[in-house]
Formats: structure tokens, C-alpha cells, sequence
């Protein structure tokens, strides 16, 4: 850990309530998990432990820190993230309570513990259902068009070949998904494995980086892409989330979208790797779920379930 960050930790913790007098010499800090941010966990002797968020280099070019924290507010409000305790939005910095007792989910953990499909989708009923309001919408299509824009500025970047193939063979979705248009709920849109905490009863979601009003079944079938689910724990994750079978209209939604988050976060890989961020193989990243994106839209029944999500 740099002194720069260390330096920006206390600074924080110094304009944070309850913790403004806390004495730096005994604070215990801990790097978590990340891909693009620093996140620290932050023991403070006779308080309790916080978690400080400082912004990684380069996602001011792409992050909306302000709407990032209208929506990080609301989700606490909800019940379903941790409360807010203090926010530098202009510098990308949070302060928050930090979530005890919780193992940070992974694909393996989403496999490996019992109920744990069926209690994301609780938690993600619970954000969609609260009727609390995200700064942002949103739009799939348009987030393409403007992750294309900022990989154009960037010295050196590349697309997987045929990538705007793809997108063109995309339109018959979008035009399903513009003829029956889903009510907009608060989503996370980036369920990230390592966004859902999991204490053995429930589930909490963090980080709200990419939030917006959205189809509420982009983060399922997300979720479904992220943590490899089987059929039998994608349907165990739809049956808690609405509390029976999906139609074939929603079913098709979570399949559409499976394929759709690949052909985005395609972008947001090579936007990583032209970044330079060490966290991981980029370039591998962005291809792998370029070809699963291909892979899943040419599969047979794809075009069944846009046709169910066009029928409505």
C-alpha cells in the first residue's frame, strides 16, 4: 500500500462523523478485493470497522461518481448495502460501514453453498421492489456506443474481430426489447460475484459503480453469466426471485440479457486492458466473453426466446 493512499485514508477518515478523532497511528487496514477500485477495510480501536473506497485510475473517464453515490444512498435505504458514512464524490472516495460475518461470494462459493442462487435472488427482489429511485437509466445500447467512443481515444486499443458484426446481429434483440419495453426498476447492472456478501441467511450487494433504472432481469441473467450457473441454480435463482416458474417472456429476458452483458463488459475488459490494469488478463477477459456472446446468440432456441420477449 502506497503512503499516497494511506495519506488519503486517514484524510477521509479525518471528515468522516464519529471518526474524525480517530488516531492514525493505530488504524488497521487491510487491502479487499477489487478489480478496478482500492478498497480497504479499516479496524479502529473501540469503533466499528469501516470499508474506504478510493477510485482506480482511469474510471473517471467512465464512472459517474455523483450518480455512483445517489444510488449507493438508496440501496442502504433499501436495506440491501452498506450505509454511506461519508462521500468525496469529486474525488471518487466512500467511506461506508463495513458488512461483518459475510463470505464474499465467487462462482465456486455460488456452487458450492447451499441456497446461496435462491438468496441472491431475494436480495436482488428486495433492491428492485423498494421503490427507491437511481440517478442514472441504464441504456445497454447506448453504453456500447459510448464504451466504443472511449476505447477510440485510447492509444493502442483493439476490438475482437467481427465485434461490430455482432452488435449488428443484435438488432433483431433490441428491437424485441423496444416492443415490449419492461418497467424500470433500481438494478445494479454489474453483479459481479464479488458485489453479493453472504452470510449463510441473506445476502447484501455492493458497489454501485454502474446502477441505473433498468430491466430488472438484466442482473439476473448478469449473475446467472457471472457465476456459471447450472440450469438447476439459475432456476432455483428465478423461482426465489418471483416466487414461481418465469413465463417464457421473462425466461427469455434473462437468456437475451445473458448474451447482451457479455457483448458490453467485452468493451469494459478492453477498456481495462488499454488502461493497463494489472488485476488480470484483460485482453483474455474481453475476448472470453466475446466468444460466449457469439456463442450463446447462435445457439438453438436463441432465437425462440426473443421471439417470446417480442410477443411479450
Amino acid at each position: 500500500m502506497s503512503e499516497k493512499d494511506k495519506a488519503t485514508i486517514r484524510a477521509a477518515l479525518a471528515r468522516t462523523p464519529g471518526y474524525d478523532d480517530a488516531d492514525p497511528a493505530t488504524l488497521d487496514i487491510m487491502r479487499l478485493g477489487g478489480l478496478t477500485n482500492l478498497v480497504y477495510r479499516i479496524g479502529v480501536p473501540g469503533r466499528a470497522p469501516l470499508v474506504v473506497r478510493l477510485p482506480g485510475a482511469g474510471t473517471e473517464d467512465y464512472i459517474d461518481r455523483k450518480a455512483e453515490l445517489v444510488n449507493a444512498q438508496a440501496a442502504a435505504r433499501a436495506g440491501v448495502s452498506a450505509r454511506i458514512l461519508h462521500a468525496e464524490p469529486e474525488a471518487g472516495i466512500l467511506v461506508m460501514d463495513a458488512i461483518e460475518g459475510v463470505t464474499t461470494m465467487t462462482p465456486d462459493n455460488f456452487h458450492t453453498i447451499p441456497g446461496a442462487p435462491a438468496r441472491a435472488g431475494q436480495v436482488l427482489r428486495q433492491l428492485h421492489a423498494s421503490g427507491e429511485e437511481f440517478a442514472a437509466r441504464f441504456e445497454l445500447f447506448a453504453m456500447i456506443e459510448d464504451y466504443l467512443g472511449v476505447l477510440a481515444k485510447k492509444e493502442g486499443s483493439t476490438l475482437p474481430e467481427g465485434y461490430h458484426d455482432v452488435v449488428a446481429a443484435a438488432e433483431p434483440v433490441r428491437a424485441a426489447l423496444d416492443a415490449n419495453p419492461a418497467p424500470l426498476a433500481p438494478c445494479h447492472c454489474d453483479p459481479l460475484c464479488e458485489n453479493f456478501l453472504d452470510d449463510g441467511t441473506r445476502m447484501w450487494v455492493v458497489d454501485y459503480e454502474y446502477g441505473g433504472m433498468n430491466d430488472p432481469l438484466w442482473d439476473l441473467g448478469d449473475l446467472s453469466v457471472e457465476a456459471g450457473m447450472t440450469p438447476e441454480m439459475e432456476a432455483e435463482m428465478l423461482a426465489a426471485y418471483f416466487g414461481r416458474a418465469p413465463t417464457a417472456a421473462e425466461l427469455g429476458r434473462v437468456v437475451i440479457y445473458k448474451a447482451m452483458c457479455d457483448l458490453l463488459w467485452t468493451l469494459w475488459g478492453l477498456i481495462q486492458h488499454a488502461d493497463g490494469n494489472p488485476a488480470e488478463d484483460f485482453w483474455a477477459y474481453a475476448t472470453g466473453r466475446f466468444d460466449r456472446c457469439k456463442a450463446l446468440m447462435n445457439a438453438s432456441g436463441f432465437d425462440d426466446h426473443v421471439a417470446a420477449v417480442r410477443a411479450g
